[in-house]
Order: C-alpha cells, then sequence, then structure tokens
C-alpha cells in the first residue's frame, strides 16, 4: 500500500473511531457492494478502548517503536498496508469492537425479496469472516402482495411512479424501521457515483428520517476503493468482477458498457436523473462538520 493511500485508510480509521465514539448506536447500511464491505472491514478495526488504535505512515521515523510492537501483536490484531521493502504501512492493535453480542457497528441489510443469490451470499461471508450478524431487513409482505395484485410483479418498468412506489415498499420503509430509534447511520456512498451524488457530503443531518448521516467515503476515488480492497485482501461481491459497480435488485440492475456512467445500470430504462430510489434524499441538505469526540493529541 503506498504511503498516500496509507494515510488515506488511517485518516478513514480515524474518522470511523469518533462516529462510534459520538454514536455508539450508529448503523452501517450495507448493499453487499464494495463500498461496504471496505467499510465494514474498516468498521472491525476499530479499538475497543481509547487510545488501541496506532498508525504509522510508511517511513521510517518510527521503525524502532514499529519493529518493536509489531511482533507483539495479538492473536484478532490486524496489520494493514504490507507491502514489499518498507513492510508496515500501517498497524493497529486491537480486539473486534464487533461480535454477535450486537456491539457498535450494526450492519443491516436491505433484502428486498428480489436481490442477485450472489448478493445474498455475500451476507455468509461476511459474516463468517468479521464474526458479526447482519440484519435483514424484509418488506412487509402485505404491501408487496397488494403491489403486485394492483399493477404487477414488475410494474415498476412501465413508468417511474410505479417503480418508486415499489422502491418505497421494498426499500425505503424497511429502511425507516431499521433506522428507527438510532442517532445516526453510515452509507458508502461516493461523489464519484453520479451526478446526484457529486456535491455530497461527508457529514449531514439526514432529515428524511431524522438522525445523522456519515459518507466516510465520499471523496474516496474508485481507483483507491479497489486498491485499498485488494492491498487488505478484503472480500467482494462477485458481480463486481462481471460488470455491475453498482449492485440493487437483480431486475432493475445491469451490467455496464465501456464508458458508462458507474450507475447507468441502475433503472436503465429511466432518464438518469430519476436514478435514485429514495434511501438517500437530497444528499446535500444540512451539511455539518463532524466533531471528533476524542482530545487531540
Amino acid at each position: 500500500m503506498t504511503t498516500p493511500l496509507a494515510d488515506r485508510w488511517n485518516a478513514l480509521l480515524q474518522l470511523l473511531d469518533g462516529i462510534a465514539q459520538e454514536h455508539p448506536d450508529a448503523l452501517l447500511a450495507s448493499s453487499m457492494g464494495v463500498e461496504d464491505t471496505l467499510l465494514i472491514h474498516a468498521l472491525m478495526q476499530l479499538p475497543t478502548r481509547p487510545g488501541a488504535c496506532r498508525t504509522w505512515s510508511a517511513d521510517s521515523e518510527n521503525r524502532p517503536q514499529r519493529d518493536q510492537f509489531l511482533p507483539n501483536l495479538q492473536p484478532n490484531s490486524r496489520a494493514i498496508g504490507q507491502k514489499d521493502g518498507e513492510k508496515w504501512a500501517a498497524a493497529v492493535d486491537l480486539q473486534p469492537a464487533t461480535s454477535k453480542s450486537g456491539r457498535f457497528p450494526g450492519v443491516f441489510m436491505l433484502d428486498t425479496g428480489r436481490l442477485h443469490q450472489e448478493t445474498l451470499d455475500m451476507v455468509g461471508v461476511i459474516e463468517q469472516r468479521y464474526g458479526i450478524n447482519v440484519q435483514l431487513m424484509h418488506p412487509k409482505p402485505e404491501a408487496v402482495k397488494d403491489y403486485i395484485a394492483t399493477h404487477g410483479l414488475n410494474a415498476f418498468y412501465e413508468s417511474v411512479e410505479l417503480r418508486k412506489l415499489c422502491c418505497d415498499i421494498r426499500k425505503v420503509e424497511p429502511l425507516r424501521r431499521a433506522l428507527a430509534g438510532h442517532s445516526a447511520w453510515i452509507t458508502g456512498q461516493r461523489r464519484e457515483q453520479s451526478s446526484t451524488r457529486a456535491e455530497l457530503p461527508e457529514t449531514q443531518w439526514d432529515e428524511a428520517f431524522g438522525l445523522h448521516k456519515y459518507n466516510p467515503l465520499a471523496s474516496w476515488s474508485t481507483d483507491e476503493v479497489w486498491a485499498v480492497v485488494r492491498a487488505l485482501g478484503i472480500p467482494y461481491n462477485p458481480l463486481h468482477d462481471r460488470g455491475y459497480p453498482s449492485i440493487g435488485c437483480e431486475c432493475c440492475t445491469r451490467a455496464i458498457r465501456p464508458g458508462e456512467d458507474i450507475r447507468a445500470g441502475r433503472w436503465w430504462w429511466e432518464q438518469r436523473n430519476n436514478a435514485e430510489c429514495g434511501l438517500h434524499t437530497s444528499v446535500n441538505a444540512h451539511h455539518h462538520e463532524h466533531t471528533d469526540p476524542t482530545p487531540a493529541a
């Protein structure tokens, strides 16, 4: 991992640690896309006690401390950013902050009933790798039945209104239930993903759901995301290798063509200015600065 990328990773860990301390009840909403699995991996690096997170840049300034510290890593510790030449770009001494007991961070996924099998399989991969429970939020069966009876199973192809109604039933309402009673949620949104997210803030007040919203990867590029995923061996959805940079319901997502927008495969039959499902509304509204509750070193 290069020095700039290691610095980027370290900054992400510090940001997430601050969010965890300010909002210990925060939830990560995962679609099992690569941004989300990267965030899950990052959240699992969070220390369980103040001061347990130790990071270094990839220079030799702190080599004696690194050389003394690294051999003593505990079994549950993780080394980050190993590379030839300068072996350690960063290291973290920790115990996993999340377990099946449900401690921060809580991770949930909206199981709409129409996801790719590959996405559903990723839930088991993540649970086994990190020892966490991913909560699956399902739509209300009666609402789905009423929609199908009234409009048809695939009526979302017929109009934007019917598509948004389907999204509201299968995604927005379950999301509202998942977030109820929580003070913050975390997403894997990035500005580079679409024009509707071009000015996405890193932190914001989510007026639609009445809580704080954090987009810690907002300024990350696609190349940065994949470089970290490959450097750290983070598991990812195999659909990404088949031309799906953005993953949603199977019936509403296709592989993209070379040169197309990252989210061109989502609701591809619609005009691009409609290409959101209602989970992320007013991305620029009520931007606020995140205050790290930990004192400066």
